[in-house]
C-alpha cells in the first residue's frame, strides 16, 4: 500500500540475518496482562492530599499509572483519531515532503536508519511537533486539540524509556503496550476511559531514583494497525536538570545536552543508553 513506509525494502538485510544474531529476551513469551493504579483525578477536589499520596505510590512502585476523570473529552479523542487516520492513510512520499502540514522538518519519523539487528528498529511511523508548531499547522484541525504535542503510532516499538519529565499516552483498543516490572513484561489492558501517566527520565534525574522512568515498548499484530497519542511534558534546551537530593546520583546537565547525547548514542549503536550516560562515579 502507497501509504506506508517501505520497512520490508529498507531491512531486508535484517531481515534474512540468522535469528542467532539477535540477542535473546528469556523474557519474551513470559508477558501477564495487568490492570496500572487507577487514580480518579476528580478526587483532587475533595481529597487531594489523600489523591496526591496515591499518583505519588504508583509512580514510586510502577512508574506507570492511569487517571480518568481527566477533563479530555470522548469527543476530542475519538475527532483525533479519525484526523490521525486521515493523515496516515496519506501517501508514504507525501508524509515525507519537508513542508508536510507546515511542521519543522523530520517531524515525520519511521523506522531508524542506524539500525544493526531487528531489535533496533522501530516498525511504527509517528509525528513528532511541538506546542510551537500547532500555530502554524495547514489541515487536520482536529490535531490541533490540546494537549500536544501528538505522536500517532502503528504496528510496533523496542524497548525504551521516555526522554521526558512525564508522558500521557492514550492508546486505542488494539492495546500493544507492554512495561518491564521486577524484570517481567506487563501488558497494559486498553481502558478507554483512561489515560496512561508515565515517569521519563528527566523526572527520575530530578528526584534522584526515587521515581524511575521505566522501560517499556509496543508490541502489536501486523494484521492491525494501533495508534496512540502521547504528550511529552519536556523542558526548554537550556533547563539545567540536577537531582533534589543529596548525595546526587547524576551529574547536573541541561536538557539539550541529554537530546544531543541520546541522539550521539543512537546514531553510534542504534539504540538509547539513556541516564546512565550522566552517573556519578
Amino acid at each position: 500500500m502507497d501509504h506506508e513506509p517501505p520497512f520490508q525494502e529498507t531491512y531486508e538485510n535484517l531481515l534474512h540475518l540468522p535469528y542467532d544474531h539477535e540477542p535473546k529476551d528469556e523474557n519474551v513469551f513470559m508477558v501477564e496482562e495487568c490492570d496500572l493504579p487507577m487514580i480518579d483525578l476528580s478526587r483532587l477536589d475533595l481529597e487531594r492530599g489523600k489523591c496526591i499520596k496515591e499518583i505519588a505510590r504508583a509512580a514510586r512502585e510502577w512508574g506507570f499509572f492511569q487517571v480518568v476523570n481527566h477533563g479530555v473529552s470522548q469527543e476530542v479523542l475519538s475527532s483525533l483519531k479519525y484526523e490521525q487516520t486521515k493523515v496516515f492513510r496519506l501517501p508514504f512520499k507525501k508524509k515525507m515532503e519537508d513542508d508536510f502540514l507546515n511542521l519543522s522538518a523530520k517531524s515525520y519519523r519511521w523506522g531508524n536508519s542506524k539500525a544493526t539487528s531487528l531489535k533496533q528498529v522501530p516498525w511504527s511511523e509517528a509525528f513528532h511537533f511541538s506546542i510551537s508548531d500547532i500555530s502554524r499547522m495547514n489541515g487536520y484541525k482536529s490535531l490541533r486539540y490540546p494537549p500536544c504535542p501528538f505522536t500517532p503510532e502503528v504496528f510496533g516499538l523496542v524497548p525504551h524509556t521516555d526522554s521526558s519529565f512525564l508522558t500521557i499516552l492514550y492508546q486505542d483498543q488494539v492495546g500493544g503496550l507492554q512495561f518491564m516490572k521486577d524484570g517481567k513484561w506487563f501488558r497494559v489492558k486498553p481502558n478507554p476511559e483512561a489515560l496512561i501517566v508515565n515517569i521519563g527520565d528527566l523526572f527520575q534525574a530530578l528526584s534522584n531514583d526515587v521515581f524511575k522512568s521505566i522501560k517499556h515498548k509496543v508490541v502489536s499484530t501486523r494484521d492491525v494497525e494501533r495508534f496512540s497519542v502521547a504528550y511529552f511534558y519536556c523542558p526548554f534546551a537550556e533547563a539545567v536538570i540536577q537531582s533534589c537530593t543529596k548525595p546526587a546520583l547524576y551529574k547536573q546537565f541541561s536538557f539539550g545536552e541529554y537530546q544531543q547525547q541520546t541522539q550521539k548514542d543512537v546514531q553510534d549503536t542504534g539504540c538509547k543508553v539513556g541516564l546512565s550516560r550522566f552517573l556519578l562515579l
